[in-house]
């Protein structure tokens, strides 16, 4: 897909967001248009994969989101990727749908793989993935993506210790280093220091991305990362994002990491990302 396309599409990703959270006063929109690019790029451009899903996922690139949070970005962009109709993205949220606030694996909804309401846990099941597609001799790669404030939990750096110990060097995890979790800055709340340093520390391979929300940059970053498997170390992309992004009163604060836009708002800020490819 051309990059004029993926730009196209993450435009209405951004729509499909807006939408979604406003329509139920609910929701996630800050991170979720933060990382609108990545997982566009990620699905239609990066990722070896079928439309026709199932669990076991053999032979095929998986993708574990671990932020579930951000789940009207991993929602539009399945639907827009072919796992599901998009008119389903309309039941956001509402009693008995299959596209609660985080993502659950109960009500079967194509591409989600694992439950992800509790921060802190993507990573361990996506190393469980990883050492199965290498005892089955399945050349496929294992995709992961985290918050920076998900950082904090102890859990992830457990998971981090065994990659490097255990070679699992068939495994790309991202995080969204955007600097904001839902209380503030990331480093007012708990500061963390050099998150390149630190995985480097685990001994990881780390790539950088600047520019998160550049389409150009993430595909000559992911193509860095895919390269940098197979080399007896697991890999971390530091993806510099802005929360909010595309929507410039959410930019630049937390503000937005969990609260919908009202009316006027949305207006404005569909305004600011004209319809590409059609609402649902």
């Amino acid at each position: 897909m051309s990059n004029k396309k993926l730009q196209d599409l993450t435009t209405q990703v951004r729509r499909d967001i807006l939408r979604m959270v406003h329509k139920v006063n609910s929701g996630h929109p800050g991170g979720s248009l933060g990382c609108a690019e990545f997982l566009v790029v990620l699905y239609l451009n990066i990722m070896n994969r079928t439309n026709d899903f199932n669990m076991d996922g053999v032979n095929e690139d998986l993708f574990f989101l671990s932020n579930g949070h951000i789940s009207p970005v991993f929602y539009s962009v399945l639907a827009r990727s072919g796992y599901f109709l998009v008119e389903e993205l309309n039941t956001f949220r509402l009693l008995d749908s299959r596209l609660q606030g985080h993502p659950t694996t109960h009500e079967g909804l194509p591409g989600v793989r694992i439950a992800s309401g509790s921060l802190g846990q993507g990573l361990s099941v996506a190393l469980g993935a990883a050492e199965s597609k290498k005892l089955n001799n399945d050349n496929s790669l294992i995709y992961t993506l985290h918050g920076d404030g998900e950082l904090q939990e102890g859990q992830n750096w457990e998971a981090i210790m065994y990659a490097s110990a255990k070679n699992i060097d068939n495994l790309i995890a991202t995080i969204d280093l955007n600097g904001k979790q839902i209380d503030g800055a990331t480093d007012d709340v708990l500061a963390m220091g050099s998150i390149k340093e630190k995985f480097e520390a685990f001994d990881w391979t780390v790539i950088e991305i600047e520019n998160g929300n550049d389409i150009s940059s993430i595909i000559d970053g992911m193509a860095l990362a895919k390269d940098a498997t197979g080399k007896g170390k697991p890999v971390c992309v530091l993806l510099k994002t802005m929360m909010g992004n595309g929507v410039d009163f959410m930019m630049h604060t937390h503000a937005w990491h969990g609260k919908a836009p009202n009316d006027d708002q949305l207006e404005i800020a569909l305004n600011q990302n004209p319809e590409t490819l059609g609402d649902y």
